[in-house]
């Protein structure tokens, strides 16, 4: 055998070892999953073209369909006849910690190397050169992690015996949850011997996801294995509910979750809605909690414990929990507000039903998704001139940090990365100790590409639409969106909503409803005040760094514009042409004003100064000023030379706000005599007020509380 260092060597003594066969298969997925499983003929199709024929396959069968029995039962199968350990490119932290678990059943000696374990780390990496380990289980992240990529990958390169690429659609940016880390796998897969076989399994992936992923991969030609199998769910019954808002659709929820089977995960499109529904059923009694991509790795586990447990009935959850959740029982999936894509909702949809003989899957769709939509998309890969401004940036042989080349370019911190990490994939750029460099190499930007993605999306978006509104079978209207291969012409499931009659009344109890749009239109949400400068603001010109000393203290708006309360009544408020302020606007912001829980209460009122809300901002200043009795100061006005402000990056809206303002007269600040109460429309990363407090501390002020109309997130 001819090895990736260009050696040649014996392969042990495999070759004279007898085939696996069926009967040793069937064996250990009984370790796996118990005495009454039974191994499937195209399991067993999968088991022996990797085993036996030491081929490249890609599976894309439904969930529950067994793809990890799969990998687990030839990867001991090939461990036992002397080839090295399994490599599992895996997602999520949930799906890697139900692998490792699963492992443990079988006896396979498996671990994993990802964000929540760091200090097991160097353990991890000994085991894996000292032939300890059966499995290793690696997010797609650590593959080009410096330390990991020069000294353990090489290594794993050489010795493995078996590649898996878990969630596989994730490398094709055609797929609904593209990640740029996870092209780099067929660097891995490129520096494999050619005898040693890699298997790509996904559930969600239609015709041109599954070519992309085969190109991606390099699994593609007459070699390569492709079972595709039918994706019907014949335990689900899928339903649309029209509820009407976001108050009656919470309402509804509420109404209906006892009657749902087993427990679940209830779906929200942001993380405000999730924590906000949360709160709500926690109120009405209800076993309940919220699980969002902010939840911190510990909770994240004791809350997936406690759903496996059936300790609460239902999490609420964002997209975060999501591929790889392993609970086969679980008894529902509801989604309030529809995901952007027919696929990204199959996919979680699948959670359900996987053991059981029938699951309740409820979609509640509102107006505004389509809000949500237009924002995601929004944000998604940036313009070419972005781009070209970070690879600008980046010097050949001078490592620079993410946050160090946050001033130097135009971008937030979560965009640059997306935009280091693709541009490493494709050789632009290259991650090392300390940072970012660049590689010299030539780079373009692939302006149809990206302009046929946005195409793609916005007909996912009609399609999901199209779903809703559809007459036709729901089960058969998601399997055509994945080009199901089994899929007929009129085929019906019989089990849906518009094959088996509709089993949900969108109806809601008047009085619930009014209770629930109380308890969600509570103003009120704290906003936390920015405590550290963004660092290389010296370079734009500006003489400050680390902590802010001058801050605001925290402030409070009405509520997001993403709250299922007083997010639409916000958002149509901010849309209107502008005008004096009305009073229930008014009124919520007498609200947050008297339950805020202020170390000294304010003794003046000051507007900021608004290209967008002169009116609004100022009548609503007033009114405070009238109703508080405290000193209306009027309104901090701009610098004609002030600069605008479109940055999305921190330290260029900091140097762009900077010198935005009048000084006021210290006179008519210190006349206050205490806290300076500042009035704005909208507050969204927080520096406009910080950099607008600072000029009025200045003054005289000896503090100032912010406070806004709406924060959008």
């Amino acid at each position: 055998m001819l090895h990736p260092d260009g050696s040649s060597r014996p392969e042990s003594d495999c070759s004279s070892r007898p085939h696996a066969t069926r009967e040793q298969a069937q064996a250990i997925l009984e370790q796996l999953a118990g005495p009454q499983a039974t191994l499937r003929d195209d399991q067993w199709t999968a088991i022996e073209a990797l085993v036996v024929h030491r081929r490249r396959a890609l599976v894309v069968q439904r969930t529950g369909w067994g793809k990890s029995a799969v990998y687990f039962i030839s990867a001991k199968l090939l461990r036992a006849a002397g080839h090295g350990p399994t490599v599992i490119v895996s997602p999520l932290l949930a799906l890697m910690r139900n692998q490792v678990a699963a492992a443990e059943r079988a006896g396979v000696h498996a671990a994993t190397i990802n964000s929540s374990n760091v200090t097991d780390w160097s353990e991890i990496h000994d085991r894996v050169r000292n032939g300890d380990l059966d499995v290793l289980l690696v997010s797609p992240e650590r593959l080009n992690n410096p330390d990991f990529r020069d000294q353990v990958l090489p290594a794993l390169a050489h010795d493995a015996g078996l590649v898996v690429v878990d969630e596989a659609h994730c490398v094709s940016d055609w797929g609904h949850d593209f990640r740029p880390d996870y092209r780099r796998i067929r660097t891995l897969i490129g520096e494999l011997g050619a005898n040693v076989p890699v298997l790509a399994t996904t559930a969600t992936a239609n015709d041109r996801v599954v070519d992309d992923v085969a190109t991606q991969l390099g699994v593609g030609g007459g070699e390569t294995l492709v079972l595709r199998g039918g994706l019907d769910r014949e335990s689900l019954r899928l339903s649309v509910v029209r509820a009407g808002n976001p108050a009656q659709r919470a309402a509804w929820l509420a109404a209906h979750i006892d009657s749902l089977p087993g427990s679940g995960i209830v779906y929200t499109l942001t993380v405000a809605q999730a924590h906000d529904v949360a709160a709500l059923l926690r109120e009405r009694g209800h076993a309940i909690a919220a699980y969002t991509g902010s939840t911190e790795t510990a909770e994240r586990e004791q809350l997936e414990g406690d759903l496996l447990a059936n300790r609460v009935k239902a999490l609420i959850a964002t997209s975060a929990l999501g591929m790889g959740f392993d609970k086969p029982d679980l008894g529902f999936v509801v989604h309030l507000g529809a995901p952007s894509s027919p696929i990204a909702y199959y996919q979680q949809v699948g959670r359900a039903g996987r053991s059981t003989a029938s699951a309740e899957v409820v979609l509640l769709p509102g107006r505004e998704d389509q809000d949500v939509w237009r924002y995601f998309s929004s944000v998604a890969f940036p313009s070419e001139l972005m781009v070209c401004n970070v690879i600008d940036a980046l010097e050949l042989d001078r490592p620079q940090s993410t946050p160090a080349l946050e001033p130097l370019v135009d971008l937030g911190r979560t965009r640059l990365e997306m935009v280091l990490k693709v541009l490493d994939v494709d050789g632009a750029v290259r991650r090392v100790k300390g940072g970012w460099v660049s590689t010299g190499q030539p780079w373009e930007y692939d302006e149809a590409r990206y302009r046929k993605l946005d195409e793609a999306r916005k007909r996912e978006q009609q399609a999901m639409l199209d779903y809703q509104a559809t007459d036709g079978c729901r089960m058969a209207f998601l399997r055509g969106q994945l080009d199901d291969p089994d899929l007929t012409d009129g085929e019906r499931c019989g089990r849906c909503d518009n094959c088996a009659g509709s089993r949900y009344d969108g109806a809601v109890d008047a009085t619930a409803a009014e209770d629930t749009r109380a308890r969600l239109m509570r103003p009120g949400v704290e906003i936390t005040p920015r405590k550290q400068w963004p660092s290389g603001l010296a370079k734009l010109g500006v003489d400050l760094s680390g902590r802010i000393g001058d801050g605001p203290s925290p402030g409070r708006v009405i509520g997001r514009v993403t709250d299922l309360g007083w997010g639409a009544r916000l958002r149509r408020v901010l849309d209107e042409p502008d005008g004096e302020v009305s009073d229930d606007v008014v009124q919520a912001a007498v609200k947050v004003l008297a339950s805020w829980d202020w170390k000294t209460r304010p003794t003046a009122v000051l507007a900021l100064d608004s290209d967008e809300h002169p009116k609004l901002i100022g009548s609503l200043a007033r009114e405070l000023a009238r109703l508080g009795k405290l000193t209306d100061l009027g309104t901090l006005q701009y610098a004609p030379e002030r600069r605008p402000v479109t940055a999305a990056n921190s330290a260029y809206r900091v140097a762009a706000l900077h010198g935005s303002w009048l000084a006021p007269d210290p006179a008519v600040i210190g006349s206050a005599g205490g806290p300076v109460l500042l009035v704005d429309d909208v507050t969204d990363t927080g520096w406009t007020l910080t950099m607008a407090a600072r000029v009025v501390r200045a003054a005289g002020a000896p503090d100032v509380l912010p406070f806004a109309l709406a924060a959008t997130s």
